[in-house]
């Protein structure tokens, strides 16, 4: 059967406005930092994400999962705004991401999967131009971009160019402007892709340091990153949702191996 064809981003909006009232978006929970209800993206005949709903609670640390292709990155940009839906809404901090996205993007930290970096810049550089296009106050410019570097360990490699920098420290960077804000919310999109294991201990432990004051909504492809930071796995499959629970639930799915949940869920069978 034919998919319906995809809305206009126009259509999107006015379906966004309609299926999310004020009404609505006061009833939500105090405590829900991230919301997809709901979410659709079609493209012609083909739809990349299918009715994508679920929700994630101040201070929790959410495994996004899903084989190449089965909608992650696509549903991550429709949380932060940054493509409409065709069907469906997302709220951060309970800001409507259509209609009210520069109040919920003061909220949110975006890391995309390939991050917004300038290689010519350094990363004094570059940060100092974020904090300047996101109009931090001068009282507080140094300061917040002192934190970063810091939690991001950025120090030794602050003034060499970008493009001189290992695919580690280039991660670190984009990390350090989605934290520069101070945001409540981060949604981070493979951000460890690409890096070695001890390159990825680091983007563990800085996680793990975030976790404590941050909703952190991260996908990876890394399993044993999953049973080692997450409170929560959100496992997608073909545009849908098809787990929703807890790494245990998850390791009981596969008889007790997380390996075997996700093959066994995401339809893909040991050969």
């Amino acid at each position: 059967m034919a998919e319906p064809a995809r809305q206009s981003d126009s259509a999107a909006i006015e379906l966004s406005n309609q299926s999310s009232p004020t009404a609505a978006s006061s009833a939500s929970s105090p405590t829900t930092m991230i919301e997809a209800v709901g979410l659709s993206k079609f493209y012609g005949p083909f739809a990349a994400a299918r009715d994508v709903s679920f929700s994630v609670k101040k201070g929790e640390l959410v495994a996004f999962l899903g084989p190449n292709g089965a909608g992650k990155s696509t549903t991550m940009k429709m949380l932060t705004g940054y493509i409409a839906p065709s069907e469906g809404y997302a709220r951060i901090a309970g800001h409507n991401m259509m209609d009210d996205r520069i109040a919920g993007s003061r909220r949110l930290g975006y890391l995309p999967e390939n991050g917004p970096l300038y290689p010519e810049m350094t990363p004094m550089g570059m940060l100092e131009f974020f904090a300047d296009a996101r109009g931090l106050p001068l009282g507080t410019k140094k300061d917040q971009i002192d934190k970063v570097i810091e939690i991001c360990d950025l120090s030794s490699v602050i003034y060499k160019p970008i493009s001189k920098l290992s695919k580690g420290f280039k991660q670190r960077v984009g990390m350090s402007q989605a934290l520069l804000h101070e945001p409540d919310v981060l949604i981070l999109d493979e951000p460890t892709a690409g890096l070695d294991p001890n390159q990825i201990r680091g983007v563990r432990r800085t996680m793990r340091k975030l976790s404590e004051t941050k909703t952190i909504l991260l996908s990876t492809h890394i399993l044993q990153e999953v049973e080692a930071m997450a409170d929560r796995v959100i496992l997608i499959n073909e545009g849908r949702k098809v787990y929703d629970g807890d790494v245990d639930g998850l390791r009981e799915t596969g008889h007790g191996d997380v390996n075997e949940a996700f093959h066994e869920l995401t339809g893909h069978s040991e050969i």
